[in-house]
């Protein structure tokens, strides 16, 4: 008898709604969860001598949002955070919110380039930075573009090159410098009229409002600013902890970044949507702060990319410390070595450890493993579709492709950005009229419904965690007076995965090293930004059409390098 024709089965996946969503702000979220555990563990900070319940952080974050509104903050205003890993940050991130206030995420690497264009690309009114990190001076980068810092009042700033911003506010405990308030002094705001205003802003809030802005480049050079909602992410950091089974009783350790979704979302609202404890490890990285600090306050969880991983793991006094609270915790950012997981889930303990899958335009994580998956599903992808999100995975023409099959990779749902900010362009370019998000990233979706990223449609390559997008970087290095052409790529890295290379064409009758193009980047961009590898070149490799084949410049470079 002949077997009737079944279609193929097409990579599109739409993830269970049975849950529902949460219809609440990210200061409503707090308050439920101060409510219902006052008591248990909320923020630890051992650096800072920082241990907050529920209870107190609630009171904090409302006298911190009070602060802000008293200095003439207005809901929808927006405020940069330029720090590391602080207490401070996670306040931050809970008060802006509870105020209206949009947070504008900015890199701690950020020179006054990226400085600049960040704060005046949104309009930032106001802008609360960390003093000093290592060989880092944030206050004297600042100046660079607001001398007229030093004659201010505070809060009465008038920049020529930063028109919008008006109040600075400084972290720690030091005097503040001029024009600047002292963060402490503003989070310590007791006016009743203040605090009451923060009670009555709560209402007129909604969900569906902008909440936090994180710059992701593109292949067009310039950042563009992902605008979130507090439905984004308030959903995602929940979905996040559902796979991750985190609970009231976990302690999750987090030394990534709180300016990249990773930090704020994966890790923060991941926690407090579970009444879960926050643990900060340090404002950087550091593996032996970061293996001291699992131990010494029991976590339960961990998070990291594979490279943190590693750095663990090689440390030499790896051994000395007792990691047996560990259970779970996500390893995300690049693809992790089989090696590396086995001895993550035997070494440290994590067995439930889950791999995710996202981007910032969506909030971040759309594919995510379960504790559940056998280890070899937790290495070769990125798990299965996050509940309430929509993945397809499409050819060229837009044509749905049968399981397998590598295109482009859509997402829809309520975790998609409300667009980039001030840029209608681009956000149409990126999000169509049926609400796809196209990521630029190529995959595949198996059978079993496993999600695996197998390349990118652009030219984005990621060094140890840090998206890098080569025309940022080119359009940067053509101000140099030297540069006549430019073209940047990734090249293999045994230790970030990729990291960054430049081929330049110099100027007629300049000459230049490549260690003073490191030089001129240094000062100006991120330092993981700045090419590891420089070559001076006559030509690139062309197509008869004319378009550079940087494949062809990145296999070059990696056979020449031996990588």
């Amino acid at each position: 008898m002949t077997q009737p024709h079944r279609a193929p089965l097409l990579s599109h996946v739409v993830g269970p709604n049975l849950t529902p969503l949460l219809e609440e702000t990210v200061g409503a979220l707090l308050a439920r969860i101060a409510g219902t555990w006052p008591d248990r563990p909320a923020l630890v900070v051992p650096s800072q001598g920082v241990r907050l319940d529920y209870a107190r952080l609630d009171a904090v974050v409302t006298r911190l949002a009070a602060g802000l509104l008293q200095l003439g903050l207005e809901p929808g205003d927006r405020i940069g955070i330029w720090s590391l890993n602080r207490a401070e940050w996670v306040l931050m991130q809970f008060a802006s919110a509870r105020a209206g206030l949009i947070l504008v995420n900015i890199n701690p690497a950020y020179r006054s380039h990226e400085l600049e264009y960040a704060l005046t690309q949104v309009d930032c009114r106001a802008l609360v930075l960390a003093r000093r990190f290592k060989s880092s001076d944030y206050p004297a980068v600042l100046r660079e573009l607001a001398p007229e810092l030093d004659a201010a009042t505070p809060g009465r700033l008038h920049s020529a090159r930063l028109p919008a911003l008006r109040h600075v506010l400084l972290l720690g405990d030091e005097p503040a410098l001029p024009g600047t308030w002292r963060f402490n002094d503003v989070a310590n705001c007791r006016d009743p009229q203040a605090l009451a205003r923060v009670a009555a802003l709560q209402a007129a809030l909604s969900a569906l409002d902008p909440i936090n802005i994180q710059f992701t480049s593109g292949t067009t050079g310039s950042p563009k600013g992902a605008t979130l909602s507090h439905r984004n992410i308030v959903n995602n950091g929940y979905f996040i902890g559902e796979r991750m089974r985190l609970g009231e009783r976990d302690r999750l350790c987090i030394p990534v970044p709180f300016y990249h979704c990773f930090g704020m979302v994966l890790g923060n609202l991941a926690c407090v949507t579970h009444a879960s404890c926050m643990v900060v490890p340090g404002e950087g990285f550091d593996p032996l702060a970061t293996l001291q600090t699992v131990q010494d306050e029991r976590c339960t969880a961990l998070h990291g990319v594979p490279t943190m991983f590693i750095a663990m793991l090689q440390h030499p006094r790896f051994g000395e410390f007792d990691l047996s609270s560990l259970r779970t915790g996500i390893m995300a950012g690049s693809p992790c070595p089989v090696e590396v997981m086995r001895k993550v889930v035997d070494s440290m303990h994590m067995d439930q450890v889950t791999i995710a899958y996202g981007m910032t335009e969506t909030s971040p994580v759309s594919f995510q493993t379960t504790p559940d998956d056998p280890l070899e599903r937790r290495v070769d992808s990125v798990g299965r579709v996050h509940l309430h999100v929509e993945v397809r995975i499409v050819d060229a023409e837009g044509n749905v492709l049968p399981r397998g099959r590598t295109g482009e990779l859509q997402t829809r749902g309520y975790s998609v950005m409300r667009g980039y900010w001030n840029d209608p362009e681009r956000t149409a370019e990126a999000l169509d009229d049926a609400g796809w998000m196209h990521t630029g990233d190529l995959a595949t979706i198996d059978e079993d419904g496993y999600g695996r990223i197998v390349g990118r449609l652009k030219d984005m390559l990621i060094r140890g965690g840090e998206n890098i997008y080569p025309r940022e970087i080119e359009e940067f290095l053509y101000a140099h007076p030297a540069v006549a052409d430019v073209q940047v790529f990734g090249v293999p890295d045994p230790k970030f995965g990729e990291e960054v290379c430049a081929w330049i064409r110099l100027a007629e009758g300049r000459e230049c090293t490549a260690e003073q193009i490191r030089d001129y980047c240094r000062s100006r961009i991120a330092y993981y930004k700045v090419p590891r590898y420089v070559e001076f070149v006559e030509q690139f490799p062309m197509t008869i059409t004319g378009k550079v084949q940087k494949y062809l410049m990145r296999e070059q470079m990696a056979a020449r390098l031996g990588l």
